[in-house]
């Protein structure tokens, strides 16, 4: 994919223990550093995004926007563009690819802006589901850069019930004889497939389907949607980006790290950023439950539900207009 930027990180040590060879972070910039550097927004990519897909969030005339902010939209490693199973050295590709937590995205992401872009403060760190999950990660990591965040349909540790959830889908991509432990040589399809539709079934809630807002959409019946969602992950995913992806997910936890040594109190509690929690309510996987119990431990955070059968892809960018709007809202409170 063009239309990128490329930095250069040499070979980065992990949290676990392994070394991820010849790393690159890809990333597009939006707008201009203003003379203060005080504009920085910080946009993380979510599970199937990228730089592009983010592009959505932001515009002319809305509450981001390049000809106010520098807006800073980064790939996360396994997501096809920044390194990858997919496009690794030979050392780290494919079933050898390493395990990269949140705390090493954001180690990377903190490289980049400082060692590149010279970035000292962040304005905002936003971003939907796994780029939510950065954002926490951000505000724990380096409290002293972070002026707010804003995630959404996110949370600062993995429930889990959402690691169960991701190993359903996980189990039907790799029940794929042609999957051969990560090291096959043709992509599973039939378990590419198979994620994709289990993984329709969490993506939106029961009312959605219930009362036929899959038409919105396009499809005269459900079953055009899950047929369309197993197609997608044939056509655009390669099975090991999606497995390195889904394991920085599952191990996704702002705690689990040396600065906090698995006290996920003491975490929430360091974060000095101003932040505004937004779940939707019925999101199947990253419930409004979870970030309740998180914002009571958080000094500066408030807790901003959104209400919508859409679930978790009420965030998708441009499907819910109304979603934008009360998106755009918390993003202007905590930039102005």
């Amino acid at each position: 994919m063009s239309n990128h930027k490329t930095f250069e990180l040499g070979d980065v040590e992990l949290l676990n223990g392994g070394v991820l060879q010849q790393a690159q972070l890809a990333f597009q910039t939006y707008g201009e550093l203003n003379a203060k550097k005080d504009n920085v927004v910080v946009m993380p990519t979510f599970y199937t995004g990228s730089h592009l897909r983010n592009e959505g969030y932001f515009g002319p005339g809305r509450s981001l926007d390049p000809a106010r902010h520098f807006i800073v939209s980064i790939n996360m490693f396994g997501n096809g563009i920044s390194t990858s199973p997919s496009n690794a050295v030979e050392a780290c590709r494919g079933a050898d690819f390493p395990t990269v937590t949140l705390w090493d995205n954001i180690a990377c992401q903190h490289r980049l802006l400082t060692e590149e872009l010279g970035v000292e403060k962040i304005a905002l760190v936003t971003g939907w589901s796994m780029a939510g999950c950065q954002s926490y990660q951000w505000a724990a990591q380096y409290p002293d850069m972070v002026d707010a965040i804003l995630p959404f349909c996110a949370s600062a540790k993995t429930s889990p019930h959402n690691i169960v959830f991701l190993e359903g889908v996980k189990g039907a991509l790799t029940a794929d004889g042609d999957y051969m432990d990560g090291r096959y040589t043709k992509q599973p399809e039939r378990g590419l497939r198979a994620f994709g539709r289990a993984y329709a079934g969490w993506a939106f809630s029961q009312t959605f389907y219930r009362e036929g807002h899959y038409k919105e959409l396009g499809y005269d019946h459900f079953s055009e949607l899950l047929d369309d969602w197993g197609q997608e992950h044939v056509d655009d995913w390669d099975a090991n980006n999606l497995l390195a992806k889904l394991k920085t997910w599952q191990l996704g936890d702002v705690s689990a790290n040396p600065l906090y040594k698995g006290d996920i109190e003491k975490a929430l509690g360091a974060i000095k950023a101003r932040a505004i929690l937004m779940p939707c309510t019925q999101d199947l996987y990253f419930p409004p439950e979870d970030n309740a119990i998180e914002v009571q431990f958080m000094p500066n955070a408030e807790l901003r539900p959104y209400d919508s059968p859409w679930g978790h892809c009420v965030a998708s960018p441009g499907k819910v207009p109304a979603f934008e709007k009360f998106l755009d809202q918390a993003i202007s409170e905590l930039l102005s």
